[in-house]
């Protein structure tokens, strides 16, 4: 077995995080660009094919593609797919400003009553809990314009800044991935700038994508995929023994009681028609429990689940129904990555804790892989200094008490 020890040098404290299109939308829990990056350096340097199963918003495909790496993603998220198509995907910037410019002029003319446009409001639910009358006609409007443009390219790249914006001029208070809504008199005194909130996603986008186009090495391709790798890897899509490189980040745990990607999401997702905006957290590993149950091939996993049992024993089913599904996928995943020690995987995790019981999710990761007869080359581990992830949570469900989350994340690196 390899070694696992801490090296500093991954924190990248200081480390811009928003270089090229990674600046194009918030996310939660994100891979931050230097690690991926990072790996990708040391374990990919003749890669000529990246797989990242769990790919949130692209981080590790577009450093791949910076490096002239083929990359291949996949995500349940509707939202995060758009986001990671639009980071990696390439414009005519001269058709781009074209559209830029009629929405700056619109908007314009709408803000000095020029002229006079009365949306249709979409309708779903809870809209009127969400969002001011205002901002819902604000929203409508920009939609309808986005509506209009042919370029699906070019309108992904509208739709990932209309996103943010949603969510920023809705009611949901800041710094939260969960939905919760402001106070009434935090209510009353938010008067949000919706057109100029999205001109500013825009201007930041543009800058990104000029830079990733600019630094972009050779014609590296992107395919962004819906598949969930708990189910299985479409042979028309990856055949087994291709993939060079894994570089990824997997959820942390249900979405249910960890990140909630699906209510982090379901904002702006409503408002761009992602009719499975409800069923991300469902479908998230540790989502459905109707699953058929299989025996963990990780008896650290068997064991921790038996002491958060002896605590509650409800929870202990949510842990095991999860490192199911991790298992399922980290089985499917083997199968596509290249023998004879020419495949890596190197997963980014971190180890939550359940009833203040800390989950060694990166051993965990390392018995399951070595299941599938991969050998363990090093866990490196590394401190969160600016992941955007809660620092604490509520162990017990009694109010005022606090435990801390994940101070550190660990990189669990092997190969076959």
């Amino acid at each position: 077995m390899g070694t696992k020890y801490v090296d500093e040098t991954w924190d990248f404290r200081t480390a811009d995080t928003k270089t090229h299109t990674q600046c194009f939308h918030s996310y939660p829990a994100m891979m931050i660009p230097p690690v991926a990056g990072r790996l990708i350096d040391s374990y990919g340097k003749d890669a000529k094919l990246l797989f990242d199963p769990y790919c949130g918003t692209g981080t590790s495909l577009v450093e791949a593609n910076l490096r002239g790496i083929d990359a291949i993603g996949t995500d349940i998220n509707p939202l995060a797919r758009l986001i990671a198509k639009a980071k990696t995907t390439p414009l005519d910037l001269q058709e781009l400003d074209t559209y830029l410019k009629s929405f700056t002029d619109l908007i314009f003319e709408i803000r000095y009553e020029f002229r006079k446009i009365d949306p249709t409001i979409p309708d779903f639910k809870n809209i009127d809990y969400w969002f001011s009358p205002a901002v819902q006609r604000e929203l409508a409007l920009i939609k309808e314009f986005i509506d209009t443009i042919p370029d699906e390219n070019i309108a992904n790249f509208f739709k990932v800044a209309f996103s943010e914006t949603v969510r920023e001029s809705s009611w949901t208070r800041n710094g939260e991935f969960k939905l919760f809504r402001m106070s009434e008199k935090q209510m009353d005194r938010f008067a949000p700038d919706v057109f100029g909130i999205m001109e500013r996603k825009l201007s930041r986008n543009i800058r990104g994508l000029k830079s990733f186009m600019d630094a972009e090495v050779g014609d590296a391709s992107v395919q962004i995929c819906d598949f969930n790798t708990i189910d299985g890897i479409p042979t028309s899509i990856l055949q087994p023994e291709t993939v060079d490189i894994v570089v990824t980040s997997p959820p942390y745990g249900d979405s249910r009681t960890t990140v909630a990607y699906g209510q982090f999401s379901r904002l702006a997702s409503q408002w761009l028609g992602f009719e499975e905006a409800n069923q991300v957290d469902n479908l998230c590993m540790g989502g459905r429990r109707s699953r058929p149950k299989i025996k963990i091939e990780s008896d650290i996993a068997e064991n921790i689940i038996a002491a958060v049992a002896s605590k509650d024993e409800k929870r202990a089913q949510d842990v095991a129904a999860f490192y199911a599904d991790y298992q399922r996928s980290i089985d499917n995943i083997s199968k596509v990555i290249k023998y004879g020690g020419h495949g890596y995987v190197c997963y980014v995790v971190g180890n939550r804790k359940v009833k203040a019981t800390t989950l060694p999710t990166d051993e965990i990761t390392r018995q399951l892989f070595e299941s599938n007869d991969f050998t363990h080359v090093e866990t490196i581990v590394r401190r969160i200094p600016n992941k955007t992830m809660p620092s604490k949570n509520s162990p017990t469900n009694v109010a005022g008490e606090l435990d801390t989350t994940m101070n550190n994340e660990y990189i669990v690196v092997l190969k076959r």
